[in-house]
């Protein structure tokens, strides 16, 4: 099954806009300083103590908890947009600042490319650590497509300025205009129930009722760069769990393709996590099995974290290089029974 060992698969990746490439939340009305304070909430751990004042579990934020019984502070206060300008949030100032500093666009003003903040203020509406993964794909001859998968309204906005960086016109990234790669700027739809996926985009239309491996061959070949728009009110039928996600199908069995979904809400947790991921088990099979975060975590799914993708241009790189990796160990397992269990990420 892990034939393609040594070969260098196509890419697919699946990447979520909001709190992933794009610091700001056109749905909530939040620039780059209220995404970034309300991102920060989320991954700031503590507790209540006993006369029920929060007490802080670590002065660092982490994706995950740091300690035994630690909560997020988002989990028991809700996302705060101002979460380092007042009440306990306010020890992570310093941190916050020095990321949106780094969110800055320099030079002179780009409609496209950046976005208004506070009064005399403009930020990068695309990070730049996702054109530079772009631009390092395309310089080691990599095969690849980039799919947007959102359930907010910022897809047409961002395909605008993907396409107006690979015109050549980012001054950070000049040489994206030597990436053939085609933008397509109308975003589609994807939408779910229990009988059926579909996705639509213009003439378009594809659903799984007949054949479960429809939309994985769809992706599969997808070509370019595009987005779609998931569906968000099945993810709150489902009360936000895997089950109401956005849809992965993935084919160990298929040597040509890696499939890699980025997204700041992916958890562990399957009862709170964002992408609902579909296993393919036997070859040729038209019928996935629902598969845990766990089996796929760092190997088709990856949390972002949004301060090392603000701070480090080479961060989504280092995450799709670390997915090629594991998934090669995968892979090595995938023949056997209940993979789930013999996959630990380590």
């Amino acid at each position: 099954m892990s034939g393609g060992a040594g070969r260098r698969r196509r890419l697919v990746l699946h990447v979520d806009l909001n709190n992933t490439v794009v610091a700001a939340d056109a749905v909530l009305g939040q620039g780059p300083r209220a995404a970034l304070n309300a991102f920060l909430s989320t991954v700031s751990w503590g507790r209540a103590g006993a006369a029920g004042e929060w007490q802080w579990a670590s002065d660092r934020p982490s994706l995950s908890p740091p300690c035994p019984g630690a909560l997020s502070y988002d989990s028991r206060h809700g996302r705060d947009p101002a979460f380092t300008e007042a009440g306990p949030g306010r020890c992570f100032a310093d941190l916050h600042a020095r990321h949106l500093q780094l969110l800055e666009w320099p030079g002179q003003p780009d409609d496209v490319l950046s976005v208004e903040g506070e009064p005399g203020k403009r930020y990068h509406l695309i990070l730049p650590s996702f054109f530079r993964l772009l631009d390092a794909l395309h310089r080691e001859g990599r095969a690849f497509a980039v799919v947007f998968r959102s359930f907010g309204t910022d897809l047409p906005r961002a395909l605008r300025a993907v396409a107006c960086a690979l015109a050549g016109q980012h001054p950070r990234f000049p040489a994206l205009r030597d990436v053939a790669l085609p933008v397509d700027p109308t975003p589609g739809q994807i939408r779910c129930s229990k009988r059926e996926v579909v996705l639509t985009r213009g003439a378009e239309r594809l659903a799984t009722r007949e054949d479960g491996r429809k939309l994985y061959d769809y992706f599969s070949s997808f070509e370019g760069i595009g987005g779609f728009q998931d569906h968000f009110d099945w993810w709150a039928k489902n009360n936000f769990s895997s089950r109401g996600g956005k849809p992965l199908w993935i084919d160990p069995h298929d040597p040509s393709v890696h499939h890699i979904f980025i997204d700041d809400n992916i958890r562990l947790d399957d009862a709170d996590t964002i992408v609902h991921p579909q296993v393919f088990s036997e070859p040729g099979s038209g019928s996935p099995r629902s598969a845990p975060t766990s089996e796929l975590y760092d190997v088709c799914l990856v949390q972002t974290d949004l301060l090392e993708a603000i701070a480090d241009e080479d961060y989504f790189l280092r995450c799709v290089r670390r997915c090629e990796e594991n998934y090669e160990r995968y892979l090595a397992c995938a023949g056997k029974d209940a993979p789930s269990q013999r996959w630990d990420g380590q």
